[in-house]
Order: C-alpha cells, then sequence, then structure tokens
C-alpha cells in the first residue's frame, strides 16, 4: 500500500522535505529554464510539424514538464531511464543535445539517432536513457531488464520506467510488475496520467478503486500517487521510491497526476472533441506546472519577474538556433539505410558475422 500518502486535511509543504530543503537559488532556478526549454522546444517543433516539414507522429510533452524533471533531476551515475513515445521532455531533462533532439524530428543525419527513428525514438546511452519507444507498454519489461542488470552487477541504482495511463491496461506491464516483485527489481514504474488514453478518458477506459498505482498492491508493491503540477511534491515522491530501489532492492509504482494541453499526437483531429476547450483552458490558467514553478520561486524572492523573462528569452534564443541547425542538417544517405539496424553487424562483431550469439553452431 501507499507509505507516503497524507490526509486531505493535513496538507504537506513538499519544499522542505529533505531533498528539496537542500536546493540552492541557482539550482531552483535552473529547474526553471528547463522546464522553459522543454515547453519552447515542443512548441517549435509544432510549427515545423504544422509547416510539414516533420514526417511521422508527433506527440508533444506540453503540461507535463514537471513530472520528467522532477524525477529524472534526482538520478545517479548508475540510474536508468526509459520512456514511451512520448519522450522529448525526457530526453531534454536527461541532457541530451537539444540540436541533435530536434534534427531527429526533421529526419537529419545529424539527429540522435540519425534521422532513423523520428519523435518516438530518441536515445542517449551515455545518459543511461534508452528511448523512446513507440509500442504501447512496451518499454516496461524493457525497463525490468534495465534494473536486473542493476542488480545482477551489484550496482546501487534503478531504472525510472515512465509510462501513461492507457499503458497501464497491457498484458506485458502487468507480467513486468509479477517480476519486480518476484524477484526484488530496483524499478520504478512512473504512471504520467494526463487523464486521457489517446481520446478516451480514464473514467471509461480503466476498472480501479481509488487510483492506478493501487493496482501494485495485488503484486505486493509499494505505491505513491503524487500531483504533477508541483514539482517539489514529484521530487519529494519519486526520491522516496528512488531510495527504496537503492537501499532495498525494492520496485515501487508512482503516479503522477498531470495534463497534456494538446492531443494525443498532433494528428489527433478530435483533441477538443473529447475534452472541451473550458477544460484544457482550465489546466492552462490555474494549472501550468511551469508557471506555477515561476510563481513559487518569486514568492520565494529567488527570481524575479524581469529575471524570470530574461530566462525565457534566452531559452527562445536557444531553440531557435536549434531549430537553424535542424534545418540546415543533411538528409542522411541513401547508402545508410542499412546501418543502424544491428549494433552488431555495424561495428562487425564476430556474432554480427556470423550470426551466432547465444546458441553456438
Amino acid at each position: 500500500m501507499s507509505e507516503t500518502k497524507t490526509a486531505a486535511t493535513e496538507p504537506v509543504d513538499y519544499a522542505r522535505a529533505e531533498i528539496n530543503s537542500a536546493l540552492g537559488a541557482a539550482e531552483k532556478i535552473r529547474f526553471f529554464s528547463e522546464m522553459l526549454r522543454i515547453r519552447r522546444f515542443e512548441q517549435t517543433a509544432l510549427k515545423y510539424y504544422n509547416q510539414g516539414k516533420m514526417g511521422g507522429f508527433l506527440h508533444l510533452y506540453i503540461g507535463q514538464e514537471a513530472v520528467a524533471l522532477g524525477t529524472v533531476s534526482l538520478m545517479g551515475k548508475n540510474d536508468h531511464v526509459i520512456t514511451a513515445y512520448r519522450d522529448h521532455g525526457h530526453a531534454l531533462a536527461v541532457g541530451m543535445d537539444m540540436k541533435a533532439c530536434m534534427a531527429e524530428l526533421l529526419g537529419k543525419a545529424t539527429g540522435c539517432s540519425r534521422g532513423k527513428g523520428g519523435s518516438m525514438h530518441y536515445f542517449a546511452p551515455d545518459k543511461n536513457y534508452w528511448g523512446g519507444h513507440g509500442i504501447v507498454a512496451g518499454q516496461t519489461p524493457l525497463g525490468l531488464g534495465l534494473a536486473y542488470g542493476v542488480k545482477y552487477k551489484g550496482l546501487k541504482g534503478c531504472c525510472l520506467c515512465f509510462l501513461g495511463d492507457g499503458a497501464v491496461n497491457q498484458g506485458s506491464y502487468h507480467e513486468s510488475l509479477n517480476l519486480a516483485a518476484l524477484w526484488k527489481l530496483p524499478v520504478i514504474y512512473v504512471i504520467e496520467n494526463n487523464q486521457y488514453s489517446m481520446g478516451t478518458s480514464m473514467e471509461r477506459s480503466s476498472a480501479m478503486r481509488n487510483c492506478l498505482a493501487e493496482r501494485a498492491e495485488g503484486y505486493g508493491i509499494a505505491w505513491d500517487v503524487a500531483n504533477g503540477e508541483d514539482f517539489y511534491e514529484v521530487r519529494a515522491k519519486t526520491w522516496n521510491a528512488i531510495r527504496r530501489a537503492h537501499d532495498e532492492s525494492l520496485p515501487f509504482v508512482l503516479e503522477v497526476d498531470t495534463y497534456r494541453y494538446y492531443g494525443h499526437s498532433v494528428a489527433d483531429a478530435n483533441a477538443k472533441k473529447y475534452r472541451s476547450a473550458d477544460e484544457i483552458e482550465h489546466y492552462k490558467t490555474h494549472h501550468d506546472p511551469i508557471r506555477l514553478w515561476r510563481k513559487r520561486l518569486v514568492d520565494e524572492k529567488v527570481l524575479t519577474e524581469e529575471s524570470a523573462d530574461e530566462i525565457d528569452a534566452a531559452v527562445k534564443q536557444e531553440v531557435a538556433e536549434a531549430a537553424q541547425f535542424a534545418l540546415d542538417s543533411e538528409d542522411p544517405a541513401p547508402e545508410t539505410i542499412f546501418e543502424d539496424v544491428y549494433w552488431e553487424v555495424d561495428n562487425q562483431t564476430e556474432v554480427g558475422q556470423t550470426g551466432r550469439h547465444f546458441f553456438g553452431d
């Protein structure tokens, strides 16, 4: 059951949590800048998608920025991240190069996946970032495997595995929970509950008593729910899960309530039909994570309105430069079509040359 939930009549100031009280002004301002980088990147991507410069799908992260940054900001050297198709926010949060990310969206050779992956397939192994996966819940057993690798090597680490509220009904997720509990693996499943599975509301798609994370009780796994618009709360509750994974090698399910302002993807023509314009505007006005974090820092006298505007202007310039870099980059050469399919072949290993991997002769 949940170990950290508190009664609604006893509000908690998560700014005073140990992991947050140690934050300095510079770190808090950096978090503000990083959330803005995600927001402005996504807005610029939307512009070029609408201009027809991007192919495939584009799943925007606008409205969920505090979730990616609040969780990923706590990663250590042996912690890993894997996520689904709405992956740009997590990618920028772990420190992936913005130019390479934008170039990937435009299918350019300078992209993080050499222009062959697109929006749903960002990867950065050097940052322990393992994608970007288009199959719903397909990343959940892979996240389990990453956690298994951490434990097998005797490392103090974990895997943050992100999934949407629609993915919790997939069998692969439940199979992963079963093994995570049986083998006591340090995997943290972060359910980014943005209320809608494509165009279907959570109430119409998922059977539950109180929340989605509560299903973890069926596997004997601890769980909790966090408010995704409160950056301090996301960090505090994620840190509880990470400490449990690091110190006891135990899994955790953390459901984070959040909201996406746009459709399931930009191609979602019904985005304003299965929910009202008033609902979307209400979230933008009263629950926007960046606006609330900015106000919090101004109230704490860490930030002024003027300095916040200056940071935003600098971020917009960075994103504009990244977009220009992507536009100016070359397309992948036709002769590279068979590259980047299988690492063993690209690197001409014995396995790649013989096709013999685990099964001998």
